[in-house]
C-alpha cells in the first residue's frame, strides 16, 4: 500500500535548544518510575510477562504533545513526565541520539553481535486538519512525518499498512499489533513505536551443558525445563532477600539484570520493587565467580493498556472529556486504546527482544443521554413469542415481596 507522507513547514526554534543534563536525567528517572508502576499494574502471578516501558513511553509522549488541560495533567502524572512540554520532547530526542551515538561509536550497528533499533511512525487520516505545530514537534523530536491513510474508507487496508511497518521494524517478531476492529471509521491518528534488540552474551553458555532441570512454580509445583549452565566472572550481589546478577552482552553498552528473591517471598519483593530499590541493588553488584544455572525461554505477550492506564489515573484521555486540542483545531479527539505487544527469546547465545506500541486516537462518539426508568410502583409484564406476537404469559407486580 503506497502511503503519502505529510511534513509540516512550521518552525519552533526552541525545539533545537540544547538539552540540559538535569532534564535528561529527569526523563530517564520518570520513564523508569513508570516502568515499575506499570509492571506492578499488569503483572499476573501465574503468567509470564514481557513489555517495553520505553516503547510505551515514546508512543504516549507523542500523544501527550497534543494534550491540554486536565488531560495533560493526568497523562503527566501517570507517565511520570516531570518536564514541561517544551523541554520533554527535546529530551526524548536527545536520549534517542545518545543511545544511537553509543551504538555507532562502537561500530556495531546491525551486526550479528548486536542490533538495537528504536523507530517511531505517525499515521493520520487524510484530509483531517492537524495543527502544523503538533506535526513539527513530532517531526523534529520523534523522527517521522505524518503517513496519510484513509481510516474512514479503508480501515482494513490502513490496519495492514501499520502492522506491516511494525513487522518490518521488528524483524517479523511483532505481527498483528493492531487487531481487527481496533481501527475504524472514527480513527484519526495512530502513533506507533517499534523497538528491536538482539545481543550476544559476553559469556555465552555452551549448548552441551544445557540439560533438563527442575523449575518450581509459585504454586509449589515442579516442572522440568531446559536449564543452561556456566561459571562466569560477572557482577553479583546478595542484598536482603534478593540475589542479583548482571549478564553483559558482548557489545553495545547493554546487560540483563536478573533479580531472584528468596523462596516464598516473590510477591512481597515485587510489590516493594521500585527505582530506588533497583539502584541500591545495582550499587551493591561486585565481580564474582558465579556458577549460574538459568532456563532457556521464549514467549510473546499482548497488552491492551487502556484499562490499566485509566486505573493508574489517565481517565479523561479516553473519554469525551479528553482535551487533545494541541493535535487538531477540530477539538473532537480522544484516546481510543493503547496497544502493546512484546517478544523475548533467551538462549545459550544471547537475547532477542522486540516490542511495539500503538496509541490510537479517534473522534469522540457522542451518545444521547440514557432515559432513566425506575420500576418503583405497580407495573404490568408480558412474555411473548416475538415472531408471531403471541402473548405467552401476562401479569402484574403490585408488591415484589408478596
Amino acid at each position: 500500500m503506497k502511503v503519502k507522507v505529510l511534513r509540516s513547514e512550521h518552525k519552533n526554534d526552541y525545539l533545537d535548544a540544547p538539552v540540559a543534563e538535569e532534564d535528561a536525567l529527569s526523563l530517564v528517572s520518570g520513564n523508569n518510575a513508570f516502568a515499575f508502576d506499570l509492571f506492578r499494574k499488569v503483572r499476573k502471578q501465574e503468567a509470564n510477562l514481557i513489555f517495553s516501558p520505553y516503547s510505551i513511553s515514546l508512543a504516549l509522549a507523542m500523544t501527550y504533545a497534543g494534550a491540554r488541560g486536565e488531560t495533560e495533567n493526568e497523562m503527566a502524572a501517570v507517565m511520570n513526565f516531570s518536564l514541561e512540554q517544551p523541554y520533554l520532547h527535546p529530551a526524548f530526542k536527545s536520549l534517542d541520539a545518545r543511545i544511537k551515538a553509543n551504538i555507532k561509536s562502537e561500530g556495531i550497528e546491525d551486526t550479528p553481535s548486536f542490533n538495537l533499533r528504536i523507530v517511531n511512525s505517525i499515521w493520520g487520516q487524510k484530509s483531517y486538519r492537524f495543527l502544523p505545530e503538533y506535526l513539527e514537534i513530532l517531526g523534529r523530536n520523534y523522527g517521522s512525518g505524518l503517513n496519510l491513510l484513509d481510516f474512514k474508507g479503508k480501515s482494513e487496508e490502513s490496519r495492514r499498512a501499520i502492522n506491516d511497518w511494525v513487522s518490518e521494524q521488528t524483524q517479523g517478531k511483532i505481527d498483528e499489533l493492531v487487531g481487527r476492529g481496533a481501527i475504524d471509521a472514527s480513527t484519526r491518528l495512530v502513533l506507533t513505536n517499534a523497538i528491536y534488540f538482539k545481543g550476544r552474551w559476553k559469556h555465552p553458555f555452551e549448548a552441551f551443558r544445557t540439560a533438563e532441570g527442575l523449575f518450581r512454580l509459585s504454586s509449589g509445583e515442579e516442572i522440568f525445563v531446559p536449564m543452561m549452565n556456566r561459571v562466569m566472572l560477572v557482577p553479583y550481589a546478595q542484598t536482603g532477600n534478593c540475589h542479583a546478577v548482571e549478564l553483559p552482552y558482548k557489545t553495545g553498552d547493554a546487560s540483563m539484570i536478573i533479580l531472584l528473591p528468596e523462596a516464598d517471598e516473590y510477591d512481597d519483593f515485587v510489590n516493594a520493587l521500585d527505582p530506588k530499590t533497583l539502584h541500591a541493588i545495582i550499587e551493591a553488584l561486585k565481580l564474582a565467580d558465579v556458577n549460574l544455572t538459568m532456563p532457556r525461554f521464549e514467549f510473546k505477550y499482548n497488552l491492551a493498556l487502556k484499562q490499566a492506564l485509566v486505573e493508574m489515573g489517565m481517565k479523561n484521555a479516553f473519554t469525551n472529556n479528553a482535551d487533545f486540542s494541541g493535535i487538531s483545531p477540530e477539538g473532537d479527539l480522544c484516546l481510543q486504546d493503547v496497544l502493546h505487544k512484546a517478544f523475548v527469546a533467551v538462549d545459550e547465545e544471547g537475547t532477542e527482544a522486540a516490542a511495539a506500541t500503538a496509541a490510537i486516537v479517534g473522534i469522540k462518539l457522542f451518545t444521547p443521554l440514557a432515559v432513566r426508568l425506575q420500576l418503583d410502583r405497580p407495573f404490568v409484564f408480558l412474555i411473548r413469542h416475538q415472531s408471531t406476537g403471541t402473548i405467552l404469559f401476562m401479569g402484574q407486580v403490585v408488591n415484589p415481596l408478596a
